[in-house]
Protein backbone atom coordinates (compact mmCIF):
# COMPACT_ATOMS: atom_id res chain seq x y z
CA UNK A 1 0.00 0.00 0.00
CA UNK A 2 1.37 3.22 -0.48
CA UNK A 3 1.50 6.42 2.18
CA UNK A 4 -0.37 8.72 0.17
CA UNK A 5 -3.12 6.11 0.29
CA UNK A 6 -2.77 5.11 4.29
CA UNK A 7 -3.03 9.06 4.65
CA UNK A 8 -6.09 9.04 2.82
CA UNK A 9 -8.07 6.34 4.69
CA UNK A 10 -6.84 6.94 8.23
CA UNK A 11 -6.20 10.80 7.92
CA UNK A 12 -4.46 12.69 11.38
CA UNK A 13 -4.43 9.73 13.01
CA UNK A 14 -1.35 7.49 14.28
CA UNK A 15 -0.95 3.80 12.46
CA UNK A 16 2.22 1.24 13.32
CA UNK A 17 3.20 -0.05 9.35
CA UNK A 18 5.72 -2.44 8.39
CA UNK A 19 8.02 -0.94 6.01
CA UNK A 20 7.67 -3.08 2.43
CA UNK A 21 9.93 -0.44 -0.28
CA UNK A 22 11.76 2.55 -0.04
CA UNK A 23 14.83 4.48 -1.16
CA UNK A 24 18.19 5.95 0.34
CA UNK A 25 18.55 9.75 -0.44
CA UNK A 26 21.76 11.31 1.53
CA UNK A 27 21.60 9.56 4.71
CA UNK A 28 17.89 9.41 4.84
CA UNK A 29 15.23 5.90 4.37
CA UNK A 30 12.26 7.69 2.20
CA UNK A 31 9.81 4.92 2.37
CA UNK A 32 7.16 4.15 -0.24
CA UNK A 33 5.57 0.96 0.33
CA UNK A 34 3.72 0.08 3.66
CA UNK A 35 1.50 -2.77 4.54
CA UNK A 36 -0.82 -1.48 7.44
CA UNK A 37 -0.94 -3.27 11.07
CA UNK A 38 -3.19 -1.02 13.35
CA UNK A 39 -4.39 2.27 13.66
CA UNK A 40 -3.77 3.97 16.74
CA UNK A 41 -6.23 5.86 18.06
CA UNK A 42 -3.75 7.80 21.65
CA UNK A 43 -0.79 9.64 21.19
CA UNK A 44 0.48 8.00 24.32
CA UNK A 45 -0.03 4.26 23.12
CA UNK A 46 1.76 5.59 19.60
CA UNK A 47 4.89 6.56 21.69
CA UNK A 48 4.59 3.00 24.21
CA UNK A 49 4.26 1.23 20.76
CA UNK A 50 6.99 3.25 18.98
CA UNK A 51 9.33 2.13 21.63
CA UNK A 52 8.68 -1.72 21.47
CA UNK A 53 8.96 -1.63 17.33
CA UNK A 54 12.01 -3.30 15.63
CA UNK A 55 13.12 -3.59 12.06
CA UNK A 56 11.15 -2.52 9.24
CA UNK A 57 8.77 -1.56 11.33
CA UNK A 58 7.79 2.03 12.46
CA UNK A 59 4.87 4.18 13.96
CA UNK A 60 3.92 7.21 12.22
CA UNK A 61 1.25 10.05 12.05
CA UNK A 62 -0.90 10.17 8.64
CA UNK A 63 -0.47 14.04 8.88
CA UNK A 64 3.17 13.53 7.46
CA UNK A 65 3.39 14.12 3.55
CA UNK A 66 6.19 11.49 3.46
CA UNK A 67 7.89 9.23 5.86
CA UNK A 68 11.52 9.73 5.70
CA UNK A 69 13.94 7.80 8.92
CA UNK A 70 16.99 10.12 9.27
CA UNK A 71 19.74 6.96 9.14
CA UNK A 72 22.50 7.59 12.18
CA UNK A 73 25.74 5.87 11.64
CA UNK A 74 26.90 4.54 15.52
CA UNK A 75 29.76 6.43 17.15
CA UNK A 76 32.00 4.99 19.17
CA UNK A 77 32.64 1.45 20.43
CA UNK A 78 30.93 0.14 23.16
CA UNK A 79 31.64 -2.83 25.95
CA UNK A 80 34.78 -3.09 24.13
CA UNK A 81 37.57 -3.83 26.82
CA UNK A 82 41.20 -3.05 25.97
Amino acid sequence: MKWEEVRKLYPDQYVKLTILDFYMEDNKKIVTDVALINVIEDSKLATKELLHTKGNTIVYHTGSDKIVIEMRTPTGLRGIRL
